[in-house]
């Protein structure tokens, strides 16, 4: 059996998707721009993740696209990248801001060229607003000083939220090897232990099973640093008794699903164990409305009521659902403001987070909307609270 990844034919069929809704939204290119720690939306159509610099794709209207790297990233890309058309461009340089005195570069009026889009007076669609940093926009600036350039954002939201079979197969797999790595994390918990060296049990898990890189930054917290809807590992000691809550993750060719859940160091007693049973029951409330033809914001608006209803508001942090795919967290979001109907193959992590006063609790697993329901991609949350002998 070959490794499960997204085949090059794929890259191609992305980009003449992507130049199609470039034409029609009346562009003559589309630029995406990806950093180090937010690569989707370049390596969505070139395969390339860039490292300490930046990367784009510019995508013509006419179907022809150019993969757009920094000074040091030429043979790196080439050797990569699903993209021929490389251009070196120092607007792409990482954030040490080297000069490269002797660099002869490629710049963006050839880029544009070699998508087949020449002249100034130009109209410029941003397909990665947030990521693109000012170097990269002022370049684009100086090279098209009467050029139009527009937010096309929802190009991108519109290409990525729809899976393909291939993007399922890698996100299956994804949660095949994070069930392996929250087992043994589970096994090595004992009192003592710190966060860290948890992270690294799931690190060696998932490389050893398979995966290129962790999807997120794993998430290994105790006690009061539960209560951190984002936060990082650390050097403190886990405790009999603590709250500790896990969401591993595994990246398969880009794409980076996770698996979160509180284990309990002890007994869970008293208020503790109502707020992580609310949790636990919102979370199988969420799946059980997903299925096409849903709106997400009905969805989100009965999520939060739910919440008033209980008695618990002010535990409450976001919505029921995010989308998920190259990025663990990826547009779009289901919120009380995001008026969109569900559809088939969308996927998004059922990410069910409340914070309490001392501690906070995360119940989180990916499924993928289906006619009559979805499709969760793990059974592991069905194990309940996890309460561990100390």
């Amino acid at each position: 059996m070959g490794r499960i990844c997204i085949p090059d034919y794929e890259y191609q069929e992305r980009i003449q998707k992507a130049a199609k809704l470039v034409a029609a939204r009346g562009l003559d290119a589309m630029l995406v721009a990806s950093t180090e720690s937010d690569y989707a939306n370049a390596r969505y159509f070139s395969g390339f993740w860039p490292l300490f610099e930046r990367a784009g794709v510019l995508i013509g209207a006419s179907g022809k696209a150019a993969l757009l790297v920094g000074p040091e990233s030429a043979i790196f890309a080439k050797d990569f990248g699903k993209i021929d058309n490389i251009m070196v461009l120092k607007e792409f340089r990482e954030s040490a801001d080297p000069s490269y005195p002797e660099l002869i570069p490629n710049t963006f009026a050839e880029a544009f060229k070699s998508v087949g889009v020449t002249g100034e007076n130009i109209k410029i669609g941003l397909g990665s607003y947030v990521e693109c940093t000012l170097p990269i926009y002022e370049g684009l600036k100086d090279a098209f000083p009467k050029a139009e350039i527009v937010k096309c954002n929802d190009i991108m939201v519109e290409l990525r939220k729809i899976k393909s079979e291939n993007e399922l197969a890698c996100i299956r797999e994804g949660f095949r090897i994070i069930e392996i790595a929250t087992n043994e994390v589970i096994k090595a918990l004992k009192p003592g232990v710190t966060e860290l060296q948890m992270v690294g049990v799931a690190q060696k898990t998932i490389y050893e099973h398979g995966a290129e890189y962790e999807g997120l930054p794993m998430y290994v917290f105790s006690e009061a640093s539960t209560r951190h809807a984002i936060s990082r590992s650390r050097y403190r000691e886990i405790g009999k008794n603590d709250i500790v809550q896990l969401n591993l993750s595994a990246k398969i060719d880009g794409y980076s699903p996770s698996i979160g859940l509180p284990v309990i160091m002890g007994k869970l007693e008293g208020e503790r164990r109502e707020l992580v049973e609310f949790c636990l029951k919102m979370h199988e409330w969420t799946e059980k409305q997903l299925k096409a033809g849903v709106m997400a914001d009905e969805v989100a608006k009965k999520f939060l009521q739910n919440y008033k209803d209980a008695g618990f508001e002010k535990n409450y942090v976001y919505g029921p659902c995010h989308g998920t795919g190259m990025i663990e967290v990826e547009a779009p979001w289901m919120e009380t403001s995001t008026h969109y109907e569900l559809q088939k193959n969308m996927t998004f992590q059922i990410d069910t987070f409340i914070s309490g006063p001392t501690f906070g609790c995360r119940w989180e697993k990916g499924i993928a909307i289906k006619e009559n329901g979805c499709e969760s991609y793990t059974d592991y949350l069905k194990k309940g609270i996890i309460e561990l002998g100390f």
